[in-house]
């Protein structure tokens, strides 16, 4: 499988996911595809104390079903947030339900991928959303 380029091995990527065993599915799946500057977050909660913090990220892989806050209400925060309004966000879920997935539009997301999936799955969502 090819890597995405040099140019996006170098970008930061924040995986949010209230499972473990997820997060670390979703990080081999990126470090197979080239990535290697990759931050989790058991959460959206975390990811929002993250990015408060200053962390900075070029891409943002989030579960939509979590406790506390889901993916959709981080979606809207990082839409809000003047230096995270253009991240590219890719929304992960088990839920593929049209509803939802045009409430995820609504909301701004980049792009969307129903569970389970394969790398290259992931790796095509990723090259359609990153800038060329």
């Amino acid at each position: 499988m090819a890597n995405l380029g040099a140019e996006n091995q170098q970008l930061k990527v924040l995986v949010v996911d209230d499972f473990a065993s997820m997060r670390s599915m979703i990080q081999n799946s990126l470090m197979s595809l080239g990535f290697s500057k990759i931050s989790m977050a058991n959460g959206a909660v975390d990811a929002v104390r993250q990015i408060e913090e200053g962390a900075e990220f070029d891409l943002i892989i989030s579960d939509w079903n979590m406790p506390n806050m889901t993916g959709l209400e981080l979606l809207q925060y990082v839409r809000s947030a003047k230096q995270l309004k253009d991240v590219p966000f890719l929304m992960i879920t088990a839920e593929a339900q049209r509803e939802n997935i045009i409430e995820a539009a609504k909301a701004g997301v980049s792009q969307y991928i129903v569970k389970p999936f394969t790398v290259e799955a992931l790796q095509e969502k990723i090259e359609s959303i990153l800038p060329k």
